[in-house]
């Protein structure tokens, strides 16, 4: 494996496991009817989580070579990777078209 690809699924796996408490420091600091100085501690708190476990840092990149522009979201593969699996069936549901 690429060391793209590894780092990738790394920072995929970090952010999944924060996402939890995230949200619940997100929840808390939009929360208006909490008083102002929890709110605040709670926005600290947010502020201070490893900037890698954000899922803003998150960038699409193909499982196969870790390109990472021209990268179809539903697939997870770069385009030339999308066709070379496309042209040998590998992928359900998608075929060459022609008319």
């Amino acid at each position: 494996m690429r060391s793209r690809i590894l780092r990738d699924m790394k920072a995929r796996t970090a952010v999944a496991n924060s996402e939890l408490i995230r949200q619940a420091y997100r929840y808390i600091t939009r929360n208006e009817t909490l008083p102002a100085r929890t709110r605040h501690q709670a926005q600290l708190a947010l502020n201070s989580l490893p900037t890698n476990t954000a899922p803003v840092f998150l960038r699409n990149r193909c499982l196969e070579t870790g390109h990472g522009s021209g990268v179809f979201r539903e697939f997870r593969l770069c385009r030339f990777q999308f066709r070379l699996k496309a042209l040998n069936g590998e992928l359900p549901g998608v075929k060459k078209s022609s008319w």
